[in-house]
Formats: structure tokens, sequence, C-alpha cells
């Protein structure tokens, strides 16, 4: 029997069998709808949704407006579906007699005749193979289905980028947290924790995605050490050029590829800074241990939020980080010095105040001399980066709130207050 053939013969049986994938043929049987159509009545994630219409394979088709409906091969599905949920259901008797025994025989032996009528290609001696292959479809969707929850794209990281063996592991998720980040230009932010578990290894995984894109990824061993499809390095630097090297494939973004081949100019275990254009590369790298950050810089101004950071442990990738894509450049002019920056944080202080059980404290005495001055990029207007200067100042005395500190928020192109925290013990 031709593979493809198989295939559809594989699927009809596999989706038959599962419950959300026969509510999908029931939907669509009553009349085409879209994806956003579907959820609403189907009441699943999207990510469930979108899982399940994969597996439904040839069953269905998608024209180029997003409308769902059924191919010839799905509406014989449904009608075998029918078939079955239809039947009579037979008394239970004392005895039965051959005749009884010849009509169960006969109305099992006509779906079958009507499966692969449907299909128009399958012959009857591939009945002696059903068993065998529904075992291994039954172990496949056990496996998958432990994933079924997540995106493809976390599934697909872990694969192909981090190349941990999924195929080891049952996963089971822990949590899943879906919000809006209005402080991040309205990013739709999803973190997922899953527990990865076999006989000789348990692992905890987190992933963040922002706007659908690998924001983080976090793992922590709990038991035993990870497996791997792959053969890994031997080493921390060795293992996280391997990484990059995937994951600028996996994302197919330009700044990765420069990324990539700015780390592939370390050659040795140090402490070592590294320059090229834009980017600046900033490693502290041991045998099997080592972090790695690459930011964007510009102006002399290093955004660190705009950037990628891993860090090994025992050769093992326990946190990627990345900003990168998200973040943007505002302004790279920096107007205001640091002398001028201490000046203007001193006036802003005289008609700041703060109120504490009830008290408004206003007339409060400041340090001479400033605790610590940083320059550092900082947001405004959500996920714009700015340049700006912290100023600190310890107070006299510990006021009202356990306040004994306040720290100035100044952008360093405009000379603005951005903002004045109070710190207490």
């Amino acid at each position: 029997m031709p593979d493809g053939k198989e295939e559809i013969y594989s699927i009809m049986f596999s989706s038959l069998k599962h419950p959300a994938r026969r509510k999908i043929l029931r939907v669509l049987a009553d009349k085409p709808v879209t994806f956003s159509e579907m959820l609403e009545l189907l009441g699943i994630s999207s990510s469930n949704l979108t899982y399940h219409l994969e597996n439904l394979g040839e069953l269905i088709s998608k024209d180029n407006k997003g409308v769902y409906r059924l191919s010839t091969f799905g509406e014989a599905a449904v009608s075998t579906m029918r078939i079955v949920e239809e039947a009579p259901q037979v008394q239970p008797k004392k005895s039965k007699t051959a005749t009884q025994k010849w009509r169960i025989f006969t109305g099992s032996l006509l779906i079958v005749i009507i499966v692969l009528a449907s299909i128009s290609v399958f012959e009857l001696n591939t009945l002696n193979q059903t068993n065998t292959e529904l075992n291994d479809l039954q172990k496949k969707y056990d496996q998958l289905l432990s994933w079924a929850t997540t995106t493809d794209d976390a599934l697909s990281f872990l694969e192909k980028v981090v190349q941990i063996d999924t195929n080891h592991y049952q996963a089971s998720l822990l949590s899943r947290t879906v919000e809006q980040r209005d402080d991040l230009g309205g990013a739709i932010q999803e973190i997922m924790r899953y527990s990865l578990t076999s006989e000789d290894s348990k692992l905890t995984v987190v992933f963040r995605f922002r706007n659908n894109q690998l924001s983080r990824y976090q793992l922590v061993v709990t038991e035993g050490s990870p497996v791997y499809s792959q053969a890994q390095s031997h080493n921390a630097l060795d293992a996280a050029k391997g990484v990059l090297d995937r994951f600028s494939n996996f994302e197919g973004d330009l700044y990765l590829q420069n990324m990539s081949r700015l780390l592939s100019l370390v050659t040795s275990y140090q402490s070592i800074e590294i320059k090229e254009g834009n980017l600046k590369l900033n490693a502290t790298v041991f045998r099997d241990n080592g972090r790695i950050e690459i930011i964007h810089t510009e102006n002399n101004v290093d955004y660190s939020p705009k950037s990628l950071m891993m860090i090994y442990e025992d050769r093992t990738l326990v946190e990627l980080t990345n900003g990168y894509y998200l973040f943007k450049v505002g302004d790279t002019e920096v107007n205001i010095s640091s002398e001028r920056a201490v000046e203007l944080a001193r006036n802003a202080l005289k008609s700041f105040s703060w109120t504490a059980n009830g008290q408004t404290v206003s007339n409060f005495g400041i340090m001479p001399d400033p605790e610590s001055i940083q320059f550092h990029p900082n947001t405004k207007n959500s996920i714009e980066l700015y340049p700006q200067w912290t100023i600190t100042f310890y107070l006299d005395r510990v006021y009202p709130g356990d306040i004994y500190r306040v720290a100035v928020y100044i952008w360093a192109d405009t000379g603005e207050i951005a903002q004045i925290q109070t710190m207490n013990a």
C-alpha cells in the first residue's frame, strides 16, 4: 500500500478515537468555519486547536480566506462516525444465537467496508496490520498529548536549539499565564512552566514568550542530568556557540547571525570584551560554567535591556534571555553631564515630598555627596530606550516610613526628571 494512503488511513482512525478531533469534525460537518469561530464553539485554547487541526491532516482543508471545511476524506470519516454513534443498542439476551452473532459481525464488517470504500484505495489485507499500527499511533499520541497544551515553538526550541530528547520525557504543564503588558508597548506575554520526567531524569522548564517570540528559557535540573538527542560539547564555550548558532537558524534573524559570528571570536576561557559595530560581547567563560551577554551599544551607551544573555552551569544551558528583538533605541544623545545631573537632582528634591502613615514629609535633609551616580538606559514610551542618570542620596536621618535614601532618575538627553523614588530600610 502506498505510504500516502497508509498515512490517511492512520489519520482517520487516530482522529475517530480522539474526542476533541471528533468535535472538530462535527463542527465542520455543519458548516465551514474560521479559526476564531471554531475557538468559540469548542471552548479550547488556540494552541490546542492548532495542534488538533494539524493532526487532522487531509481530513480537512483551509482556503486562502482562512475558512476550514471537510475534505472528501473528512466527510467519509464523519459518515463512519455517525453510523457508529447512531447504531441502535442491542438488548442483551440470555444466549446469543448464530444469527445474532452473524449480525454483529456483519455490522462491524460494514463499517470497515465503508471506510475502505470512502478512501477507495485500501485493500482487505491491510486489516492484519491495523493492531500494530494503532499501537504505534497510540504510543506516539500519548507522547504528543503531554505536549499538547504548549506552543509549537516551545517544543521546537527544546528539540532544535537545546537538543533535549523530548521523546525521553513525559511533560506536565504546571502553570500557564497570558497577559498584555502595557508597560512593554502592549506586548502579549505568555509564561509556561513544565515538569519533564523520566525514570532517570527530572527537569523543570520555564518558557516566556513576548509577542509569540521566545523571550526567556530557564532550566532547573531536580534529578539526574538532561537527556539530549545529540552528543553535546565538552565545554561551556563550545556549547554556547552551538546553541547560539542553532538559535539563529531557529529564529532566522540577522542580529542573531551577527551575535553568533561575534561569539565565534572567543577562543579561550577568560573574561573578555569584544565590540563589533553596535554589538558588545561581555563573556566570562570557564570550562564548565560561563556567562555570555551581547548588548546593543550606540554612541558609547550600552542599552542593556536590548541584549541576549546565556548562562551555563556544568555545561548545561540554564538560562537564555532575549530582549534584543523587543526593545528599541529611542535616542542616543547624552546632553546632560554627571555633574549637571547631580545639580538637577538636588533641585528636584527641594520640592519633593512623600506621605507615610498619614504624615506628609517635605522638609528633609540629604547628605552633601551622592551615594552613587549611575548611567544606564531605561524605557520611555514602553519599549523605547533612552539614556538615563540615576542619582542616589542618603538622607541625614531616618524619616517616617523608614525612609533613609532617595533616588532621582534623570533623562540624559533632555534633563527632565523621570522619577523620584524613596527607599526604606
